[in-house]
């Protein structure tokens, strides 16, 4: 069985303008607004590596942090500017696995 090269391409172009015709912001509904770096001079902006079995905003919360990010993929954790007394409260949380810097990768 032969499909003719003008009815096939005919369809092509009909998918094609349907996908085109859908609206955008259905694309983008589920993107939550950037969080505004809006803490004290004494905040320093970290990124928290949690055990893969935690919820890494559930930790955030537990000392009241607002993340900027929240990583489920790659890396298990979150960034956010926090106090020292945040860094510190972090780190001795049995959930977390390091608390470091945020800062520019320097060699690679």
């Amino acid at each position: 069985m032969r499909i003719r090269l003008s009815r096939t391409l005919t369809v092509a172009v009909a998918v094609l303008a349907a996908v085109a015709a859908l609206p955008v912001s259905a694309a983008t509904a589920d993107v939550p607004e950037p969080v505004p770096h809006t803490a004290p001079a004494d905040h320093a902006t970290y990124i928290v590596t949690v055990r893969e079995d935690v919820d890494p905003a559930a930790v955030a919360e537990r000392v009241g942090a607002t993340p900027v990010h929240v990583y489920r993929t790659v890396l298990h954790g979150f960034s956010a500017r926090l106090s020292p007394a945040q860094v510190e409260a972090l780190r001795e949380m049995p959930d977390v696995e390091s608390v470091d810097e945020d800062g520019r990768a320097i060699g690679f």
